[in-house]
């Protein structure tokens, strides 16, 4: 797959545009599963769905029916024990569970493993894996730019925020996203995913939320609206544990709420104004 054209980006980050293979040609590829899964849930499943053509994966879950699930699907199962096997350890899980899945892990985890999560949210997640991973393993804050609704087929041309948080293994594994999923990657600071994921992510559910409370939609409707309720729509159906990450985990998006109701508070007055302007100038050009 050819790279992807470069753009320029703001403060949040650049397109990566450069790095090597994920595994090396002269490092021999171990004869277990190179990419463990922690959590099987509908986006550990979408994971799997993407990596498993590519490289060889495992799934770790304490749910039976989910480790059923990953068997089905051909796919190796394992418990937190052997977690030492893998260069990649993907946690899957949501935010209120990041820390016990974390403590579960971190005595079984050895030096230069990378590891990396994929909640919504960067910096409460950044820190506590900085806290509790032991200090030679390697971490990787992430944050796909998709999930099961938004993206069901081919990963190609989705995006995904990368946090480098402590190590260099994560150039390889940009690398593999870019040139082999095709994912377009933005290199932020955790701080900055959240401030700026505040505003496209925290306040488009919390507007998802409060338009369901209008449902059934009026039959006569703009087409407009149909968009935006469409667009919404995406991430209506998200599960409970991500609409409060995004809304209550990051911590800039109660500020962008506030100012948000404030402009919606404003905006009558904006228009009375704007339309006695209009008159205003219709009265002097009599």
């Amino acid at each position: 797959m050819p790279p992807l054209p470069c753009r320029q980006r703001s403060r949040i980050g650049t397109l990566l545009t450069s790095g090597v293979a994920l595994f090396p040609k002269d490092r021999p590829m171990s004869p277990h599963p190179s990419v463990l899964i922690f959590g099987f849930g509908a986006f550990g499943r979408l994971i799997a769905r993407a990596l498993a053509p590519h490289l060889p994966v495992a799934v770790s879950d304490p749910d039976p029916a989910a480790r059923a699930e990953a068997r089905r699907l051909g796919l190796a199962v394992v418990g937190p024990r052997q977690a030492g096997r893998f260069g990649v350890v993907v946690l899957a899980v949501p935010v209120p569970g990041l820390g016990d899945c974390l403590r579960r892990l971190a005595p079984h985890l050895r030096p230069g493993q990378v590891v990396a999560d994929v909640c919504s949210v960067k910096q409460g997640p950044a820190g506590l894996m900085r806290q509790i991973l032991p200090a030679g393993v390697e971490i990787l804050a992430s944050h796909p730019l998709f999930g099961p609704q938004s993206l069901p087929g081919p990963l190609a041309g989705g995006r995904v925020v990368l946090c480098p948080v402590r190590g260099r293994g994560w150039r390889r594994i940009a690398a593999f996203l870019r040139r082999v999923l095709g994912l377009e990657i933005i290199l932020a600071t955790p701080e900055e995913h959240d401030r700026h994921a505040a505003l496209t992510q925290g306040l488009t559910h919390l507007l998802a939320h409060a338009l369901a409370g209008f449902q059934p939609h009026p039959r006569i409707r703009t087409r407009s609206f149909d968009l935006l309720a469409r667009a919404l729509a995406m991430v209506g159906a998200d599960a409970p544990e991500v609409f409060a990450a995004v809304t209550q985990d990051n911590p800039h998006v109660a500020a962008i709420r506030d100012r948000f109701v404030q402009r919606l508070l404003a905006a009558p007055a904006a228009a009375t104004g704007a339309t006695g302007q209009g008159q205003q100038g219709r009265d002097a050009a009599a």
